[in-house]
């Protein structure tokens, strides 16, 4: 009974299972390969023509801080999008 169990039984599961291990080693090369997982990115903090962005302090946009609307307040330069952002924080 047990011989029947391992010649009829675990010996052709041992041999299917390493034949197939044999066969995903040797296809796994002509498989492209998989992208890496990565955590995600914050976007770069330039522009395409290599300008650095600021933030907005009012709403969040981020704008060029070259040919921006600029603030300086207690030695800070504060850039805005718009004059209506530059406007609503000089009231508030």
């Amino acid at each position: 009974m047990i011989r029947f169990l391992v010649v009829e039984l675990i010996v052709p599961l041992l041999l299917i299972f390493f034949v197939r291990a044999l066969l995903r080693s040797l296809f796994a090369s002509f498989q492209s390969p998989s992208p890496q997982k990565r955590a995600p990115q914050a976007p770069p903090a330039t522009t395409s023509v290599g300008g650095e962005l600021k933030k907005d302090p009012v709403c969040g946009t981020y704008v060029a801080a070259t040919p921006g609307l600029t603030r300086t307040i207690n030695g800070n330069v504060l850039h805005f999008c718009s004059r209506e952002c530059r406007d609503k924080y000089r009231v508030a």
